[in-house]
């Protein structure tokens, strides 16, 4: 034979060279039910994509479909972009798939479902996870479509109630393919530049398609991840998404979200107008009572008379000391008492070792007394000093020192006014040191 020979391998590698060189059969979008599925234990997913006419093997690598936001069911119909080439160990060939999404509303619904469910058993939706809104914000990111009238109403509402605040627009993909991925890298733009302090991710009504991307995993974890509160104003009130569940707080709408994150600015210095009212009230009921308490003072009796009060805590000193001295003198009656009781003992008893004792006895009684005696001496005097030093602070000999003094008629009586005395009446003026006699030759009011 002269025809050059083939081997099988030479055969299906050259087969498949022709698939992986075919830019038709490079990158592709397929349309299909979903049979023998079979999601194996290394993550890989193996199925067979068909319609009424004919049917491909298909594998899906962990790689590509750690990301699906749903679980692939057999009978499922599904869109899916990938690539054609040859498993060469069986020589067929088969579709490499890089991404899938459901097709139709009912499976759009059921991919929902159970994404819902999976964040869910992860503790996404938990209100105690979700951060709270700042009461003032300086600056507000909104993602969202630079066009259209969700970007026009949020923006809107926020310079009629809270017109103070910074609003950034971050031009933002809400809808197609690429949305998700749009989402997420603004997510992180706004996180990473840490100058909001929220973020408003919305956008208008549409279908269950259109709204699509909100319901994406990725997006879905991003939003967790986010250290800047997020609020969610995504669609008309009727639609929900999974960003509603994950973010920190749920808009019905667009206009929602900007009314849920700033106060209306009039309420707020109507606020503001109130509660200096009730400081200045609050103020001046202070201020009432501090002076009734001045005046009080003031009209006390300690104020007034100084002196004579200290000389009243002198006599109670004494009369404390005259007690004192009359309880050691009948204590050390008791003890000579005792003592010549014991003396007559004595001549009973071994004299010399009795005395010995009574001497070490008589010696600690002693110094008990000693102490006792000591120690109310030394409580009586701090007691005293500390009444003293009380006066001293309050006496008016401190405020004479400064320079002031007191002016006396001649029976004693103090002179507080002009009126008080007469021309050539003679006074007595009591200064820090010393006083003068003085002659009144004039008075002036």
């Amino acid at each position: 034979m002269t025809e050059k020979m083939l081997t099988v391998t030479a055969l299906t590698r050259y087969i498949k060279h022709k698939f992986e060189t075919d830019q038709h059969l490079r990158a592709f979008w397929l349309k299909g039910e979903i049979s023998n599925f079979k999601h194996h234990n290394r993550g890989h997913m193996y199925l067979t994509l068909k319609d009424q006419g004919a049917q491909i093997q298909a594998v899906m690598f962990q790689g590509y479909n750690r990301q699906l936001a749903f679980t692939p069911e057999n009978g499922m119909d599904v869109l899916v972009r990938g690539e054609i080439s040859v498993y060469e160990p069986q020589g067929k060939y088969q579709l490499y798939i890089h991404e899938m999404i459901p097709d139709g509303v009912g499976a759009l619904h059921l991919a929902y479902e159970q994404l819902k469910e999976k964040l869910e058993k992860e503790g996404l939706f938990d209100a105690s996870r979700k951060k709270p809104l700042p009461k003032f914000p300086k600056h507000i990111a909104v993602l969202t479509a630079r066009t259209g009238a969700a970007v026009r109403d949020i923006l809107s509402t926020l310079e009629a109630r809270y017109p103070v605040a910074k609003v950034t627009v971050y031009q933002t993909l809400v809808q197609g393919n690429q949305a998700k991925e749009d989402i997420v890298k603004r997510l992180n733009q706004v996180n990473a530049a840490e100058e909001a302090d929220v973020i408003i991710l919305g956008r208008g009504g549409g279908s269950i398609e259109d709204l699509w991307p909100f319901n994406e995993e990725a997006v879905a974890r991003a939003i967790a991840a986010s250290v800047i509160p997020v609020i969610s104003g995504v669609g008309h009130e009727t639609d929900v998404t999974i960003t509603d569940f994950v973010s920190d707080y749920r808009a019905p709408t667009p206009t929602g979200a900007a009314v849920a994150v700033v106060p209306e600015l009039s309420q707020v210095k109507q606020a503001l107008v109130n509660n200096k009212a009730k400081m200045d009230q609050r103020m001046k009921q202070m201020l009432t009572v501090r002076t009734d308490a001045l005046v009080r003072l003031k009209a006390s009796y300690a104020f007034k008379y100084p002196k004579r009060l200290v000389m009243e805590k002198e006599q109670k000193l004494d009369q404390l000391l005259e007690r004192l001295s009359r309880k050691i003198e009948q204590r050390l009656e008791n003890e000579r008492v005792s003592l010549g009781f014991l003396s007559q003992r004595l001549k009973v008893t071994a004299f010399q070792q009795r005395l010995k004792q009574e001497r070490v006895a008589f010696n600690k009684q002693k110094t008990l007394l000693d102490k006792a005696m000591l120690e109310q001496i030394n409580k009586k005097q701090f007691a005293f000093d500390k009444v003293v030093e009380a006066l001293d602070l309050i006496s008016p000999l401190k405020t004479m020192q400064r320079g002031y003094s007191l002016v006396y008629r001649e029976d004693s009586t103090l002179i507080k006014t002009a009126k008080d005395v007469s021309v050539g009446e003679r006074i007595r003026v009591k200064l820090s040191k010393g006083s003068l006699n003085c002659l009144v030759e004039s008075e002036e009011e």
